[in-house]
């Protein structure tokens, strides 16, 4: 890694959490940012690729380098970052692998491992049950897509919604941050 390649600072913590569609993610890093508070940003990735790009998951997208950007703007800013989505590992592993080891601080990625027949179960309870069928869902589901980087945790369908938030924030460190309070160097005023 070239030093112009890294972010953050040593004081920073990254988190990423991936899973399929339906595995549970976006509302387990909800929790977990909510946790931690003020200097906490979350990251979502179908908000910045389907609400602000209004891109397709295709090739050739902006997103992957939207959220590379992003992110690191943010850990550059002093914020802590939890980051969130499918984030499949052949169209975003090599952003994040080039992320997660370009980071100063503490970085850590967890991968949601739910089968298949829970993901759907789990879809059929949420807002947005009628925007995709389960035939689209199983079109998108990898089983066990996990990123291969050191300290990689899996987090399977036995943990509870609880057990995992308290698990992420646990080994993340953003529990022993306790209350994250503002961030290190506060992004500049812009008028």
């Amino acid at each position: 890694m070239r030093d112009a390649d890294a972010c953050g600072t040593p004081s920073t913590i990254l988190v990423v959490i991936r899973g399929n569609s339906g595995s549970g993610k976006s509302s387990i890093a909800r929790a977990v940012r909510l946790a931690c508070g003020r200097g906490c940003a979350l990251v979502e990735q179908d908000h910045l690729r389907r609400i602000i790009l209004r891109e397709l998951d295709g090739p050739g997208g902006l997103a992957p380098d939207f959220i590379d950007h992003t992110v690191r703007y943010l850990l550059d800013n002093g914020y802590h970052v939890v980051l969130e989505g499918i984030l499949r590992d052949d169209k975003y592993g090599d952003m994040l692998r080039a992320l997660l080891a370009a980071h100063r601080g503490t970085s850590s990625a967890f991968y949601l491992d739910i089968p298949f027949d829970e993901t759907v179960r789990r879809h059929g309870t949420r807002p947005q049950v009628t925007d995709f069928t389960p035939d689209q869902m199983r079109g998108w589901y990898r089983e066990r897509d996990v990123l291969g980087v050191d300290g990689e945790h899996v987090i399977g369908p036995e943990s509870t919604f609880d057990d995992s938030v308290a698990l992420i924030a646990a080994r993340s460190g953003l529990a022993a941050a306790g209350s994250c309070g503002e961030p290190v160097a506060p992004p500049p005023q812009r008028r």
